[in-house]
């Protein structure tokens, strides 16, 4: 077990999911974030099941910074309660998984 994580959330825009995902890296709060886009999301909300079509943001990070995260969602994220979903990465690549830890580095 690693203490790298993959974070997954969704967004209504575009323009939002590259503003959150852009937001996460400049803080080193997410080493990348892949934007996908044409997700259809299907869910209850305040008593109806809704659906809409919605960017998904997969965020590359370590399980120390979950709060961090959380609290920037908190201030960036437009949904009123925004998916954040913490799955751990077991393992991974060592190149890969060393390129990610410096990325979340703090910079010299």
């Amino acid at each position: 077990m690693t203490d790298k994580i993959v974070v997954l959330s969704t967004c209504e825009t575009e323009a939002d999911a590259r503003r959150i995902a852009a937001h996460l890296v400049e803080r080193r709060l997410a080493a990348c974030v892949n934007i996908v886009p044409g997700v259809m999301s299907v869910y209850r909300w305040k008593g109806a099941i809704e659906s809409a079509s919605e960017w998904m943001l997969v965020i590359k990070s370590r399980r120390d910074l979950v709060a961090s995260i959380e609290a920037e969602f908190a201030t960036v994220h437009p949904y009123e309660v925004p998916e954040l979903v913490v799955l751990p990465v077991v393992d991974g690549g060592r190149a890969y998984l060393a390129w990610l830890e410096g990325a979340l580095a703090e910079s010299g």
